[in-house]
Protein backbone atom coordinates (compact mmCIF):
# COMPACT_ATOMS: atom_id res chain seq x y z
CA UNK A 1 0.00 0.00 0.00
CA UNK A 2 2.78 2.64 1.07
CA UNK A 3 4.84 1.77 -2.10
CA UNK A 4 1.71 2.67 -4.40
CA UNK A 5 0.60 5.63 -2.05
CA UNK A 6 4.47 6.86 -2.90
CA UNK A 7 4.88 5.85 -6.18
CA UNK A 8 4.35 8.98 -8.00
CA UNK A 9 5.22 11.61 -5.16
CA UNK A 10 7.44 14.52 -5.62
CA UNK A 11 11.03 13.54 -3.74
CA UNK A 12 12.86 16.23 -2.68
CA UNK A 13 16.13 17.94 -1.15
CA UNK A 14 15.84 18.70 2.41
CA UNK A 15 19.18 19.09 3.67
CA UNK A 16 22.92 19.45 1.79
CA UNK A 17 26.01 18.97 3.47
CA UNK A 18 29.16 20.00 1.54
CA UNK A 19 32.89 20.12 2.20
CA UNK A 20 36.10 20.29 -0.50
CA UNK A 21 39.17 22.35 -0.70
CA UNK A 22 36.99 25.85 -0.99
CA UNK A 23 36.18 25.13 2.26
CA UNK A 24 34.62 23.08 5.41
CA UNK A 25 30.97 23.59 5.22
CA UNK A 26 28.12 24.23 2.04
CA UNK A 27 28.32 27.98 2.15
CA UNK A 28 31.83 28.93 2.30
CA UNK A 29 32.68 26.21 -0.58
CA UNK A 30 29.56 27.96 -2.54
CA UNK A 31 31.28 31.68 -1.88
CA UNK A 32 34.36 30.11 -3.24
CA UNK A 33 32.67 28.48 -6.20
CA UNK A 34 30.63 32.00 -7.30
CA UNK A 35 33.97 33.65 -6.87
CA UNK A 36 35.97 31.22 -9.19
CA UNK A 37 38.63 30.30 -7.01
CA UNK A 38 40.89 27.14 -6.77
CA UNK A 39 42.93 25.50 -4.22
CA UNK A 40 44.86 23.25 -6.24
CA UNK A 41 48.97 22.92 -4.83
CA UNK A 42 51.15 19.84 -5.33
CA UNK A 43 50.90 16.80 -3.41
CA UNK A 44 53.40 16.18 -0.69
CA UNK A 45 53.72 13.01 2.04
CA UNK A 46 51.46 10.81 -0.45
CA UNK A 47 52.68 7.21 0.02
CA UNK A 48 54.80 6.35 -2.89
CA UNK A 49 54.53 9.65 -4.69
CA UNK A 50 57.47 11.84 -4.70
CA UNK A 51 56.65 15.02 -3.08
CA UNK A 52 55.54 18.15 -5.91
CA UNK A 53 55.10 15.43 -8.78
CA UNK A 54 51.08 15.86 -8.62
CA UNK A 55 48.45 17.88 -7.90
CA UNK A 56 45.12 17.86 -5.50
CA UNK A 57 42.51 20.11 -4.50
CA UNK A 58 43.12 18.54 -0.60
CA UNK A 59 40.96 19.71 2.27
CA UNK A 60 43.29 20.07 5.48
CA UNK A 61 41.86 18.36 8.45
CA UNK A 62 43.21 17.37 11.85
CA UNK A 63 43.63 13.31 11.93
CA UNK A 64 41.57 12.95 15.17
CA UNK A 65 41.74 9.31 14.73
CA UNK A 66 45.66 8.25 13.75
CA UNK A 67 45.70 6.33 11.14
CA UNK A 68 41.43 6.75 10.12
CA UNK A 69 41.28 6.99 6.82
CA UNK A 70 40.44 10.42 5.92
CA UNK A 71 37.19 9.86 3.61
CA UNK A 72 35.51 8.90 6.86
CA UNK A 73 35.54 12.30 8.74
CA UNK A 74 35.32 14.27 5.19
CA UNK A 75 31.04 11.94 4.78
CA UNK A 76 31.04 12.61 8.17
CA UNK A 77 31.29 16.38 8.51
CA UNK A 78 28.70 16.81 5.34
CA UNK A 79 26.97 14.24 6.77
CA UNK A 80 26.07 16.12 9.80
CA UNK A 81 25.50 19.63 8.17
CA UNK A 82 23.09 17.80 5.70
CA UNK A 83 21.41 16.59 8.66
CA UNK A 84 20.74 19.94 10.29
CA UNK A 85 20.39 22.03 7.45
CA UNK A 86 17.03 19.54 7.27
CA UNK A 87 16.55 19.83 10.84
CA UNK A 88 15.76 16.73 11.54
CA UNK A 89 14.76 15.51 14.69
CA UNK A 90 15.56 11.64 15.09
CA UNK A 91 13.44 11.42 18.12
CA UNK A 92 10.19 12.00 16.36
CA UNK A 93 11.11 9.73 13.09
CA UNK A 94 10.65 6.39 12.61
CA UNK A 95 14.61 5.08 11.86
CA UNK A 96 13.33 1.87 9.99
CA UNK A 97 11.86 4.33 7.76
CA UNK A 98 15.22 6.35 7.58
CA UNK A 99 17.61 4.67 5.27
CA UNK A 100 21.56 5.78 3.61
CA UNK A 101 22.89 4.82 0.62
CA UNK A 102 26.31 6.32 0.76
CA UNK A 103 28.85 5.94 -2.05
CA UNK A 104 31.93 3.70 -1.59
CA UNK A 105 35.52 4.77 -1.66
CA UNK A 106 38.91 3.01 -1.66
CA UNK A 107 40.03 0.95 1.69
CA UNK A 108 42.47 1.08 3.74
CA UNK A 109 45.43 0.00 1.21
CA UNK A 110 48.09 0.65 3.69
CA UNK A 111 49.35 -3.21 4.39
CA UNK A 112 50.18 -3.39 0.74
CA UNK A 113 53.53 -3.16 -0.32
CA UNK A 114 55.18 -6.25 0.51
CA UNK A 115 55.99 -5.81 4.48
CA UNK A 116 54.92 -8.26 7.05
CA UNK A 117 51.67 -7.60 7.99
CA UNK A 118 51.12 -5.59 11.58
CA UNK A 119 48.20 -7.08 13.16
CA UNK A 120 49.10 -5.11 16.46
CA UNK A 121 46.30 -2.39 17.33
CA UNK A 122 48.15 0.91 18.19
CA UNK A 123 45.24 2.83 19.60
CA UNK A 124 44.44 4.41 16.96
CA UNK A 125 42.24 3.22 13.30
CA UNK A 126 43.14 -0.01 12.50
CA UNK A 127 43.66 -1.46 8.95
CA UNK A 128 41.24 -4.29 8.95
CA UNK A 129 38.25 -2.19 10.43
CA UNK A 130 38.53 -0.31 7.49
CA UNK A 131 39.46 -1.74 4.21
CA UNK A 132 36.32 -2.31 3.16
CA UNK A 133 34.64 0.22 0.58
CA UNK A 134 31.59 0.45 2.84
CA UNK A 135 33.51 1.78 6.04
CA UNK A 136 32.29 5.32 5.29
CA UNK A 137 28.56 4.85 4.66
CA UNK A 138 28.31 2.25 7.71
CA UNK A 139 29.88 4.27 10.13
CA UNK A 140 27.60 7.62 9.08
CA UNK A 141 24.59 5.68 8.77
CA UNK A 142 25.56 4.11 12.81
CA UNK A 143 26.04 7.55 13.87
CA UNK A 144 22.47 8.64 13.16
CA UNK A 145 20.94 5.37 14.31
CA UNK A 146 19.29 4.87 10.56
CA UNK A 147 17.88 1.60 10.70
CA UNK A 148 16.26 1.79 6.87
CA UNK A 149 17.52 0.35 3.50
CA UNK A 150 21.33 0.35 3.82
CA UNK A 151 23.31 0.53 0.47
CA UNK A 152 26.85 1.32 -0.84
CA UNK A 153 28.06 1.63 -4.57
CA UNK A 154 31.42 1.06 -6.22
CA UNK A 155 31.06 2.54 -9.80
CA UNK A 156 33.89 5.05 -10.30
CA UNK A 157 32.96 8.51 -10.72
CA UNK A 158 29.21 7.67 -10.91
CA UNK A 159 29.26 5.94 -7.77
CA UNK A 160 27.71 9.50 -5.62
CA UNK A 161 24.73 10.22 -8.65
CA UNK A 162 24.15 6.50 -8.69
CA UNK A 163 23.84 6.39 -4.95
CA UNK A 164 21.26 9.14 -5.07
CA UNK A 165 18.90 7.53 -7.31
CA UNK A 166 19.20 4.70 -5.27
CA UNK A 167 17.96 6.41 -2.40
CA UNK A 168 15.00 8.17 -4.61
CA UNK A 169 14.12 4.48 -5.79
CA UNK A 170 13.82 3.24 -2.12
CA UNK A 171 11.58 6.09 -1.18
CA UNK A 172 9.99 5.23 -4.86
CA UNK A 173 9.13 1.48 -3.78
CA UNK A 174 7.85 2.64 -0.44
CA UNK A 175 10.64 1.06 1.58
CA UNK A 176 11.35 4.25 3.48
CA UNK A 177 10.34 7.75 3.59
CA UNK A 178 13.78 9.49 3.98
CA UNK A 179 16.92 9.20 2.84
CA UNK A 180 20.35 10.41 3.64
CA UNK A 181 22.72 10.17 1.03
CA UNK A 182 26.22 11.09 -1.39
CA UNK A 183 29.67 10.35 -0.94
CA UNK A 184 33.25 11.23 -0.17
CA UNK A 185 36.86 10.86 -1.13
CA UNK A 186 40.45 11.10 -0.49
CA UNK A 187 43.66 11.04 -2.35
CA UNK A 188 44.67 7.59 -2.54
CA UNK A 189 47.91 6.59 -3.50
CA UNK A 190 47.27 3.70 -5.74
CA UNK A 191 44.45 5.88 -7.41
CA UNK A 192 46.96 8.83 -7.79
CA UNK A 193 49.93 6.45 -8.99
CA UNK A 194 47.38 4.66 -11.41
CA UNK A 195 46.17 8.18 -12.94
CA UNK A 196 49.76 9.35 -13.41
CA UNK A 197 50.71 6.11 -15.22
CA UNK A 198 47.45 6.49 -17.76
CA UNK A 199 48.77 9.93 -18.35
CA UNK A 200 45.23 11.68 -17.79
CA UNK A 201 46.57 14.22 -14.68
CA UNK A 202 46.94 17.59 -15.56
CA UNK A 203 50.10 19.34 -15.94
CA UNK A 204 51.07 23.06 -15.96
CA UNK A 205 53.64 25.52 -14.13
CA UNK A 206 50.87 26.82 -12.10
CA UNK A 207 48.86 24.65 -10.22
CA UNK A 208 45.65 26.32 -9.79
CA UNK A 209 45.46 27.12 -14.24
CA UNK A 210 46.12 23.25 -14.51
CA UNK A 211 42.33 21.92 -14.19
CA UNK A 212 40.97 23.81 -17.91
CA UNK A 213 37.94 21.43 -18.99
CA UNK A 214 36.49 22.37 -22.43
CA UNK A 215 39.60 24.82 -23.19
CA UNK A 216 41.60 23.84 -26.09
CA UNK A 217 45.00 23.14 -24.30
CA UNK A 218 43.28 20.96 -21.58
CA UNK A 219 45.59 18.08 -20.79
CA UNK A 220 44.16 16.40 -18.07
CA UNK A 221 42.11 16.71 -14.56
CA UNK A 222 43.30 17.36 -11.02
CA UNK A 223 42.56 15.23 -8.27
CA UNK A 224 40.53 16.49 -5.51
CA UNK A 225 39.19 15.66 -1.89
CA UNK A 226 35.83 16.16 0.04
CA UNK A 227 32.28 15.35 0.51
CA UNK A 228 28.40 15.69 -0.02
CA UNK A 229 25.75 14.42 1.62
CA UNK A 230 21.69 15.23 1.32
CA UNK A 231 18.48 14.68 2.79
CA UNK A 232 16.18 13.45 0.39
CA UNK A 233 12.20 12.66 1.34
CA UNK A 234 9.01 11.90 0.21
CA UNK A 235 7.25 15.73 -0.24
CA UNK A 236 4.57 14.58 2.22
CA UNK A 237 7.26 13.65 4.92
CA UNK A 238 8.75 16.85 3.82
CA UNK A 239 5.98 19.25 3.92
CA UNK A 240 4.59 17.65 7.35
CA UNK A 241 7.70 17.98 9.33
CA UNK A 242 8.11 21.97 7.74
CA UNK A 243 10.90 21.30 6.25
CA UNK A 244 12.76 23.91 3.93
CA UNK A 245 13.10 22.26 0.17
CA UNK A 246 15.94 23.12 -1.91
CA UNK A 247 14.57 21.27 -5.35
CA UNK A 248 12.70 18.15 -6.34
CA UNK A 249 14.55 15.30 -8.22
CA UNK A 250 12.47 15.15 -10.87
CA UNK A 251 14.12 12.47 -12.89
CA UNK A 252 17.24 10.44 -13.21
CA UNK A 253 18.39 7.68 -16.21
CA UNK A 254 21.80 5.37 -15.68
CA UNK A 255 23.09 3.33 -18.79
CA UNK A 256 26.09 2.16 -19.82
CA UNK A 257 28.64 2.14 -22.79
CA UNK A 258 29.41 -1.40 -23.42
CA UNK A 259 32.46 -0.15 -24.69
CA UNK A 260 35.53 -0.18 -22.88
CA UNK A 261 37.01 0.23 -18.84
CA UNK A 262 38.06 3.54 -19.28
CA UNK A 263 37.72 4.79 -22.73
CA UNK A 264 34.17 6.57 -24.45
CA UNK A 265 32.47 6.06 -27.23
CA UNK A 266 33.45 8.99 -29.21
CA UNK A 267 30.15 9.31 -30.89
CA UNK A 268 28.33 10.20 -27.56
CA UNK A 269 25.56 8.01 -28.86
CA UNK A 270 25.28 6.42 -25.29
CA UNK A 271 25.47 9.85 -23.32
CA UNK A 272 23.05 11.72 -25.97
CA UNK A 273 20.40 8.63 -25.42
CA UNK A 274 20.87 9.52 -21.88
CA UNK A 275 20.19 13.26 -21.92
CA UNK A 276 17.07 12.97 -24.00
CA UNK A 277 15.98 9.83 -21.73
CA UNK A 278 16.23 11.95 -18.47
CA UNK A 279 14.17 15.03 -19.97
CA UNK A 280 11.26 12.38 -21.14
CA UNK A 281 11.57 11.07 -18.06
CA UNK A 282 10.42 14.02 -16.36
CA UNK A 283 8.02 15.37 -19.28
CA UNK A 284 11.13 18.21 -19.87
CA UNK A 285 11.95 19.90 -23.17
CA UNK A 286 15.20 20.54 -23.92
CA UNK A 287 14.45 24.52 -24.00
CA UNK A 288 13.39 24.58 -20.72
CA UNK A 289 16.99 23.47 -19.49
CA UNK A 290 18.85 26.64 -17.98
CA UNK A 291 21.62 25.40 -16.57
CA UNK A 292 24.03 22.02 -17.14
CA UNK A 293 26.76 20.79 -14.74
CA UNK A 294 28.92 18.62 -16.88
CA UNK A 295 31.25 15.95 -15.66
CA UNK A 296 33.91 18.19 -17.44
CA UNK A 297 37.24 16.14 -16.47
CA UNK A 298 39.28 18.17 -18.82
CA UNK A 299 40.59 15.31 -20.59
CA UNK A 300 40.45 15.36 -24.33
CA UNK A 301 38.59 12.15 -24.62
CA UNK A 302 35.89 13.18 -22.11
CA UNK A 303 35.17 16.98 -22.85
CA UNK A 304 35.14 15.70 -26.15
CA UNK A 305 32.45 13.09 -25.48
CA UNK A 306 29.95 15.56 -23.78
CA UNK A 307 30.74 18.54 -26.09
CA UNK A 308 29.02 16.32 -28.50
CA UNK A 309 26.56 14.75 -26.27
CA UNK A 310 25.31 17.72 -25.08
CA UNK A 311 24.96 19.51 -28.53
CA UNK A 312 23.08 16.61 -30.04
CA UNK A 313 20.83 15.44 -27.01
CA UNK A 314 19.32 19.52 -26.68
CA UNK A 315 19.71 20.11 -30.55
CA UNK A 316 19.27 24.08 -31.12
CA UNK A 317 18.04 24.28 -27.20
CA UNK A 318 21.58 23.80 -26.55
CA UNK A 319 22.21 27.53 -27.83
CA UNK A 320 20.45 28.65 -24.72
CA UNK A 321 21.67 26.57 -21.96
CA UNK A 322 24.60 27.15 -19.52
CA UNK A 323 27.29 24.52 -19.21
CA UNK A 324 29.94 24.49 -16.65
CA UNK A 325 32.59 22.16 -15.14
CA UNK A 326 33.08 22.50 -11.33
CA UNK A 327 36.04 20.49 -11.82
CA UNK A 328 38.03 23.20 -13.07
CA UNK A 329 38.17 24.76 -9.06
CA UNK A 330 38.21 21.49 -6.92
CA UNK A 331 39.41 18.97 -8.78
CA UNK A 332 38.21 15.52 -9.87
CA UNK A 333 36.76 13.69 -6.32
CA UNK A 334 36.04 10.34 -8.17
CA UNK A 335 33.51 8.67 -6.37
CA UNK A 336 32.34 11.85 -4.76
CA UNK A 337 32.39 13.83 -8.15
CA UNK A 338 28.63 13.36 -8.92
CA UNK A 339 27.26 14.65 -5.76
CA UNK A 340 29.66 17.06 -4.35
CA UNK A 341 28.84 18.55 -8.10
CA UNK A 342 25.16 17.95 -8.03
CA UNK A 343 25.05 20.15 -4.44
CA UNK A 344 26.76 22.65 -6.32
CA UNK A 345 23.90 22.61 -8.86
CA UNK A 346 21.51 22.87 -5.83
CA UNK A 347 23.11 25.69 -4.95
CA UNK A 348 23.41 27.10 -8.13
CA UNK A 349 19.57 26.86 -8.78
CA UNK A 350 18.61 28.54 -5.28
CA UNK A 351 20.57 31.84 -5.68
CA UNK A 352 20.02 32.12 -9.38
CA UNK A 353 23.41 31.77 -10.55
CA UNK A 354 25.39 30.08 -12.64
CA UNK A 355 28.93 29.15 -11.60
CA UNK A 356 31.99 29.06 -13.94
CA UNK A 357 34.34 27.41 -15.80
CA UNK A 358 37.67 28.76 -14.90
CA UNK A 359 40.77 28.92 -16.34
CA UNK A 360 39.07 28.66 -19.90
CA UNK A 361 40.68 31.07 -21.99
CA UNK A 362 40.61 29.59 -25.44
CA UNK A 363 38.08 27.46 -25.85
CA UNK A 364 37.71 24.29 -28.19
CA UNK A 365 36.06 25.00 -31.15
CA UNK A 366 34.08 21.66 -30.63
CA UNK A 367 32.60 23.39 -27.70
CA UNK A 368 29.19 24.86 -29.74
CA UNK A 369 27.91 26.09 -26.00
CA UNK A 370 28.18 28.72 -23.55
CA UNK A 371 30.31 26.95 -21.29
CA UNK A 372 30.89 29.98 -18.67
CA UNK A 373 34.23 30.41 -19.19
CA UNK A 374 36.14 32.42 -16.11
CA UNK A 375 32.76 34.06 -14.60
CA UNK A 376 29.67 32.55 -13.47
CA UNK A 377 26.66 34.68 -14.35
CA UNK A 378 23.62 35.40 -12.39
CA UNK A 379 20.57 33.73 -14.01
CA UNK A 380 17.45 32.31 -12.94
CA UNK A 381 16.72 28.88 -13.79
CA UNK A 382 14.19 26.43 -12.99
CA UNK A 383 15.66 22.78 -14.58
CA UNK A 384 19.04 21.74 -14.41
CA UNK A 385 20.90 18.76 -15.28
CA UNK A 386 24.19 17.21 -13.45
CA UNK A 387 26.11 14.65 -15.82
CA UNK A 388 28.52 11.61 -14.57
CA UNK A 389 30.56 10.29 -17.40
CA UNK A 390 32.48 7.40 -15.43
CA UNK A 391 35.17 4.65 -16.05
CA UNK A 392 33.72 1.16 -16.52
CA UNK A 393 31.02 3.03 -18.55
CA UNK A 394 28.61 4.33 -16.28
CA UNK A 395 26.97 6.84 -17.15
CA UNK A 396 24.40 9.06 -15.30
CA UNK A 397 22.05 11.77 -15.46
CA UNK A 398 19.94 13.59 -12.72
CA UNK A 399 17.48 16.38 -13.83
CA UNK A 400 16.65 19.04 -10.47
CA UNK A 401 13.62 21.67 -10.65
CA UNK A 402 14.38 24.69 -8.32
CA UNK A 403 11.45 24.66 -5.72
CA UNK A 404 9.92 27.96 -5.93
CA UNK A 405 7.42 27.81 -3.36
CA UNK A 406 9.14 30.91 -1.14
CA UNK A 407 6.91 29.79 1.92
CA UNK A 408 8.46 25.45 2.05
CA UNK A 409 11.80 26.91 -0.19
CA UNK A 410 13.65 29.76 -0.86
CA UNK A 411 13.11 32.85 -2.73
CA UNK A 412 16.05 34.14 -5.17
CA UNK A 413 18.21 37.05 -3.51
CA UNK A 414 16.08 39.89 -3.17
CA UNK A 415 18.72 42.37 -5.47
CA UNK A 416 17.85 39.83 -8.16
CA UNK A 417 15.17 40.34 -11.03
CA UNK A 418 13.17 37.64 -12.04
CA UNK A 419 14.17 35.85 -14.99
Amino acid sequence: MAAALTKNEPIVITGVGLVTSLGYDREAVWQGIRAGRSAVKPLVGLRGIPDGKLFGATVDLPETVPGQLKVIPLCQMAAREAMQDADIDLADLELTRFGSAIAGHMGDTRWLGGAELELKADGGANWWDQFLPNTAASLVANEFGLLGPRMCHSTACASSLISILTAVRSIRDGQCDAMLTGGGDAIDPLFAAGFNRMGVLAKHHDPNQASRPFDRGRNGFVMGEGAAMFVVERLSHALRRGARIYAEIVSGSILAEAHHVTGLDMESETLIQLIRQTLARGSIEPAEVGYINAHGTGTEQNDLVEMRGIRHALGSAADQVAVSASKSMIGHLVNAAGGVELAITVLAQRDGYAPPTINLKDVDPACTFDCLPLTGRRMNFEYAIKLSVAFGGHLVGILLRRWNDSATGFAYPSDQRAA
